[in-house]
């Protein structure tokens, strides 16, 4: 057993040392970058012969490859807009380096705790997933946050134009008044709007960044209101009390699936946590599940009606309101 947890603490070592390493020569070659182009715009670089059509040409291609980088990430694992969601201030390279060091860590552990090595690395899974999950539990709460502001945020709107103020003024006196995190979503649109940007277009970016259907709706609302005109500040008037009255739904709605839930979270942790127990108190009877035929049949039997009964159980508690 020692042989082993040297190993693996050898590899978890080697996978920290190589992803810092690429972190880090990522890092430095970006910068050389940036500052190579500042000092060719400036006139202070060393090659005076590098135009600056070569160099815009340089930039658009990159510009280009980044795109569709993005356009690749954004499609299977779009990291940074869920970061910006979540507001966390880290890189995708730092989380993913932080998830494989969780799951090398937890494999590490579980090896050093006697545990066999063949249930080791689904261990360091589950410790590898634990930033996922933090970062998804971030995001959710942020994203609740907003939703619970966005009410009073439209009647503050509402009132301003009545005031009249402008629309953008508006926004100004929500980032002013309100707090996080609906405070520094408006004062983004302010501030994008102050900066050249179409404040449609600004508006569209807010609801990237915010995956709220009544956001949606108040966004839809400012814009056919511009193209077509029209009382603005008594439709939020009416949003915000839409909003209102779906937030009272809704809290009806939890309290009547509440038994539902709680169900669903009993019969979803009693299979693993008898495992467990099981496997604590006599491991010779759940080898048997990884080395018969048919205890992998068995095994992979349990874990898909474990994720059907989820889904199930998700399907009939998850109303929408």
């Amino acid at each position: 057993m020692s042989a082993s947890v040297l190993i693996i603490g050898a590899v978890f070592l080697g996978v920290v040392a190589l992803i810092l390493f690429v972190a880090v020569a990522m890092r430095d070659k970006e910068v050389s970058q940036i500052e190579g182009r500042l000092n060719t715009i400036t006139g202070k670089g060393k090659n005076d012969m590098t135009s600056l059509s070569e160099l815009s040409h340089q930039v658009a291609k990159d510009m280009d490859a980044k795109g569709a980088l993005d356009e690749f990430i954004s499609k299977y694992l779009n990291l940074s807009l869920t970061f910006e969601q979540a507001k966390v201030e880290m890189s995708v390279v730092t989380f993913l380096g932080i998830c494989v060091g969780l799951g090398f860590m937890g494999a590490f552990l579980s090896g050093f705790a006697g545990v066999s090595l063949v249930i080791a690395p689904f261990i360091g899974l589950m410790f590898a997933v634990l930033p996922f999950l933090w970062l998804v539990f971030r995001r959710k709460r942020r994203l609740n946050q907003f939703a619970a502001q966005l009410p009073e945020a439209l009647e503050l709107v509402a009132r301003a134009l009545r005031a009249g103020h402008s629309l953008a003024a508006g926004f100004h006196l929500v980032a002013q008044e309100m707090s996080d995190p609906i405070s520094e979503e408006f004062g983004r649109v302010f501030e994008e709007q102050n900066l050249g940007i179409p404040f449609e277009e600004a508006l569209e970016n807010l609801t990237d960044r915010v995956p709220n259907l009544d956001l949606k709706f108040f966004v839809t609302a400012v814009i056919l209101q511009r193209q077509t005109g029209g009382d603005l500040a008594e439709i939020l008037d009416k949003i915000g009390h839409l909003i209102r009255e779906r937030f009272k739904i809704w809290g009806q709605v939890q309290a009547l699936t509440g038994e539902g839930r709680l169900s669903g979270i009993v019969l979803l942790a009693l299979p693993p946590l008898l495992f467990i127990t099981v496997y604590r108190m006599n491991p010779d009877y759940i080898q048997l599940l990884f080395t018969d035929d048919l205890g992998k049949k068995m095994l992979i039997a349990g874990i898909v009606s474990q994720l059907v009964g989820a889904l199930v159980i998700r399907k009939i508690i998850n109303i929408r309101v």
